[in-house]
């Protein structure tokens, strides 16, 4: 005999939470990247998402709850951007295809939906425990992806490779943001590529 699902009113509730908890966390990732932690409030996050601010606690606990959620979502995607430009790349042009995408003036401009580390970093050690856990353990997810780029991935070269590559990239990202000198920005960006990730020909 075949039993048909019916929508209980629990599950569409449930259905309903889950989509509203998205579109909460969602845009609390872009407006950490854009406004920072600090220029990120309740208000503005729940208004953006289109939920009233009294909503906020059936979602969170804290303030902080939500801001170690949009870090780990901002970070998540910042990391499946850069596997998809890898996965699209031949092996041996891999990482200068990354480098070359987090360095594009695309990037450089997208601070709202880019990696988040390049746009909060400065502002990562006067966080919470629980924001910072959320960060560090995308940045390892990232070096980890730079050192798969390596032919001797696995061994202590590749990880250190990796790490000057992550904290080179991230700090030119930042450095071309800073100034407001376009040609300077482009030679902080084509400077790091060529010397960490040089063109085969």
């Amino acid at each position: 005999m075949m039993r048909i699902m019916r929508k209980t009113p629990t599950n569409i509730r449930t259905a309903a939470k889950e989509a509203s908890h998205e579109r909460i966390v969602q845009a609390a990732a872009r407006a950490i990247r854009r406004s920072g932690y600090d220029g990120t409030g309740v208000a503005d996050i729940m208004k953006e998402a289109g939920l009233t601010h009294g909503a906020f606690y059936a979602h969170f606990e804290s303030r902080e709850a939500m801001l170690a959620e949009a870090a780990d979502r901002a970070g998540a995607e910042a990391n499946a951007v850069a596997a998809s430009v890898i996965a699209a790349a031949p092996p041996e042009q891999a990482l200068r295809a990354l480098m070359q995408a987090y360095l594009s003036k695309e990037h450089l401009a997208g601070i709202e939906t880019g990696c988040p580390i390049s746009a909060l970093g400065s502002e990562m050690p006067r966080q919470s425990p629980e924001v910072r856990r959320a960060a560090t353990r995308r940045i390892k997810e990232m070096i980890d992806l730079i050192a798969r780029q390596s032919p001797d991935w696995g061994q202590p070269g590749a990880h250190e490779r990796a790490l000057v590559t992550a904290a080179t990239m991230v700090g030119t990202l930042v450095l071309a943001r800073a100034v407001d000198d376009p040609a300077l920005s482009d030679a902080l960006c084509s400077a790091a590529l060529d010397r960490l990730a040089p063109s085969a020909g």
